[in-house]
């Protein structure tokens, strides 16, 4: 079997967990406290002492809502309260970390680990804001990018040696068989990999980029990952570089409607990846916020946005809407 179980899940599925996961094995990450229903007073006392921007995370899962960085201490405090008293986010909200605010460029970074051994995947930049120039309130994903120039040699050995090895490590230390994928949310602080969160499993719309960028054989890592067979094993990537622009609905990451027919997407068409689509009544309509990938292939970043956004602009549907910057940032940060 390939993922996880409940107990190496924890690693997504509480942020307290992982947090102080990260702390018994010494892996880089922002200082943080926790939190309890009850302990509001407390909560507010602490957070008037804290330099902004705060950054305050719902324990459990909490559809992708239950992280929130603010300038405003009175804010944080109310966020707290709503999460802690008055149950904002159910059982996710009855505890929350407040974290200390780290400033750098994230990375995504992901493995497939059969429990001690691992094979390195392609990393990626993903874009989380609603508009361009990362304006907006936060969405799923709204685009991605792989390879990221500043995740060089230098930098990818130290996740590997200060975050990647310990985390493994850690697990079986502490008895959890993990077999499957571990996504690195990362952050680059002065050229120094810090763990902003661990996910079990890989992400959207980072996937997108990462599988196309994959040249071994996909189904034979699962296997070899569920036999416990990675060791000696690489993978191998495709040096070109992949871009994919998430096409949303009208209203996304808030309240939008769904049925509208989608245009411009063949049999023949590649790059599509399908995320909120259904066939009704013989014919392909908008079933959810994020609709389809576009995704596109190119010798540099610059050639693989073409590629990507020529795919874009050639399907519509009512209210379509994407980001028109996903990579930008990386083409200007390597022409500087």
């Amino acid at each position: 079997m390939v993922g996880p179980g409940s107990s190496g899940a924890r690693l997504e599925g509480s942020k307290d967990f992982s947090k102080n996961f990260m702390q018994r094995h010494n892996i880089p990450t922002a200082a943080a406290r926790t939190f309890r229903s009850g302990e509001m007073t407390d909560a507010a006392n602490y957070l008037s002492t804290c330099s902004v921007p705060i950054v305050l995370k719902a324990d459990g899962l909490a559809a992708g809502k239950g992280v929130i960085i603010t300038d405003s201490r009175s804010e944080a405090v109310q966020v707290m309260r709503e999460m802690l008293d008055e149950g904002k986010f159910g059982e996710a909200g009855s505890r929350v970390l407040v974290e200390e605010f780290l400033s750098g460029i994230e990375v995504s970074v992901f493995v497939l680990t059969d429990g001690r051994n691992y094979v390195l995947l392609p990393e990626a930049k993903d874009y989380k804001r609603i508009g361009d120039q990362d304006k907006g309130p936060n969405t799923g994903g709204m685009g991605a990018v792989s390879p990221v120039s500043f995740a060089d040699g230098v930098f990818m050995e130290q996740v590997k040696q200060r975050i990647i090895e310990p985390t493994i490590h850690g697990l079986n230390a502490e008895g959890i068989d993990y077999r499957g994928f571990i996504f690195f949310g990362l952050i680059n602080v002065k050229d120094e990999p810090f763990v902003i969160e661990y996910n079990a499993r890989m992400g959207d719309p980072e996937t997108q980029v990462v599988m196309s960028r994959l040249k071994s054989d996909f189904v034979e890592l699962l296997i070899r990952t569920a036999r416990g067979a990675l060791n000696g094993l690489n993978a191998e990537f495709d040096t070109r570089a992949a871009v994919t622009i998430s096409m949303v609905s009208d209203g996304y990451p808030g309240d939008y409607k769904k049925g509208f027919e989608i245009s411009g997407v063949t049999d023949q068409a590649t790059g599509v990846f399908h995320a909120g689509t259904k066939i009704n009544a013989g014919k392909l309509v908008t079933d959810g916020g994020r609709v389809i990938s576009a995704t596109g292939m190119g010798t540099t970043i610059e050639a693989a946005r073409r590629t990507a956004y020529a795919a874009a602009s050639s399907i519509s549907w009512d209210g379509v809407y994407f980001r028109k910057d996903i990579g930008l940032d990386l083409i200007k940060s390597d022409k500087n």
